[in-house]
């Protein structure tokens, strides 16, 4: 089920590296319970800051 899951990109405009921080997140967060159901929506939010800070294009 998880290489399902890890082939969609569940976030626009990332690459791979980027992909696979935001499924250990959200799978952190639901495992301890953290972010109720707003677990996908801070780990989107949290990737998306990462690749800004990386200085990398939008949507590249």
């Amino acid at each position: 089920m998880e290489e399902l899951m890890s082939k969609k990109k569940h976030v626009q405009g990332i690459g791979d590296k980027e992909q696979k921080m935001y499924e250990q997140i959200v799978k952190s967060a639901k495992k301890t319970g953290r972010y109720g159901k707003r677990a996908e929506e801070v780990a989107a939010r949290t990737v998306l800051k990462h690749h800004k800070q990386e200085g990398h294009p939008k949507g590249k």
